[in-house]
């Protein structure tokens, strides 16, 4: 479709950016980006200097630099003024509480505010065709989105969580020229969050396919001489690495499976005493390596259930790896039934059952993944998504 398309000037907003970056939604929005900017769209990446979502400190320097064919403006980031009052909100919210117009400002206010990046969207909002903004509880979401609406497209990698019932994001939601979704359970979970404007696709989302893996290579660099189950990413309890990794531990007693747990991401890891010799923690992995970690894997694990579309199961049934993840997690279970390429589990002994499956019947495993891969190549390749992206800018004009 790029060939047939106006070029347009298009800006990509994100709270954090770049290579190094771990985070689903950061990862997708770069390479749209690069992406749309490869069809021939002038594209602009306005971000901010941080690459440390806990922290949210000015890491990198403020102004331009290049991404490729990409221009990257960073502003700074200012931190909220009062972190303990911002610490009680959301501890009320994760617990459910909901809070009024004053305390939600507060909230979204009180982690960072990037007042640099308000103000040049102010001044050069009418320069850009479309201004896609994600993910969508951050400041420079909920707030910038609001400078100029009718150019504004959300890719809000919804989860469902607290947060997404704030009146804030119902009003991002809704007052958006258009939403940008996924998967259609994260579609369907906005529906239930309030309206949404008439353009609003499920345009999905893609990861880049290698050309080769070299899981024997991958093994050999690492030490790594037992059959392993993987888990990627952000080792934090949003993401259900804690209880993934005593599940692990409590099927490797049960079950006496000769299996061990490899990790690589962000976040400490804290592996429980007596699971020292069967945790191995890489730290982070640089790109190329990535491939070959979930070549090499005889399952991937992912147990989070904050997930809009999942990039790291497409990855890993691209590399011939089946995947078992927990059925708390609308998107994953979707996408594991319509692939068939995966196993679902709702709690521990049955998180044990599968991996005993994957120990014992590999080859029935490694034909589950080879569905998963037929899935992620029929639905979720960049040709495919980038012109679903590019028919919604031209329905917008």
């Amino acid at each position: 479709m790029g060939d047939l398309v106006e070029s347009r000037r298009l800006a990509f907003v994100t709270p954090r950016y770049g290579p190094g970056v771990v985070g689903g939604a950061e990862a997708a929005m770069r390479e749209a980006a690069i992406g749309l900017a490869g069809r021939g769209h002038r594209v602009d990446v306005l971000t901010t200097c941080a690459t440390d979502h806990y922290t949210w400190a000015n890491e990198l320097p403020a102004g331009d630099t290049r991404d490729g064919v990409l221009t990257v403006r960073r502003f700074a980031t200012v931190p909220g003024e009062d972190i303990a009052s911002w610490a009680r909100l959301q501890e009320r919210l994760i617990e459910g509480d909901l809070l009024d117009d004053a305390e939600e400002l507060a909230w979204v206010n009180g982690r960072f505010r990037v007042p640099d990046l308000y103000l040049h969207l102010a001044a050069c909002a009418r320069s850009y065709d479309a201004i896609v903004f994600a993910p969508y509880l951050f400041w420079s979401t909920l707030y910038c989105a609001a400078v100029a609406p009718e150019r504004t497209v959300v890719m809000p990698c919804l989860h469902d969580e607290p947060y997404a019932r704030l009146s804030a994001v119902r009003a991002l939601l809704a007052g958006s020229a258009a939403v940008w979704f996924l998967s259609e359970p994260e579609h369907q979970l906005a529906h239930h969050l309030g309206p949404l404007p008439a353009e609003h696709p499920v345009v999905g989302c893609a990861v880049d396919i290698p050309a080769s893996y070299d899981p024997e290579g991958f093994r050999e660099r690492h030490g790594i001489d037992r059959p392993f189950v993987l888990y990627a990413g952000r080792r934090e309890g949003g993401k259900g690495w804690r209880e993934v990794l005593y599940g692990f531990g409590a099927a490797v007693l049960r079950h006496r499976l000769a299996l061990d747990l490899v990790t690589f991401g962000v976040g400490d890891p804290e592996v429980p005493f007596g699971l020292e010799n069967r945790v191995l923690d890489l730290g982070y992995l640089q790109d190329g390596e990535v491939p070959d970690a979930f070549s090499a894997a005889s399952a991937y694990l992912q147990p989070s259930v904050n997930e809009s579309f999942s990039r790291t199961i497409m990855e890993a049934w691209l590399a011939g790896t089946v995947v078992v993840a927990n059925g708390g997690s609308d998107v994953v279970s979707w996408h594991c039934e319509r692939s068939g390429g995966g196993l679902c589990y709702r709690d521990e002994l049955e998180l044990g059952e599968c991996l005993r499956f994957v120990s014992e019947a590999p080859k029935l495993a490694h034909e589950l993944a080879g569905r998963g891969r037929e899935y992620v190549l029929a639905n979720y390749t960049w040709p495919l998504v980038l012109d679903a992206m590019e028919a919604s800018l031209e329905r917008l004009g």
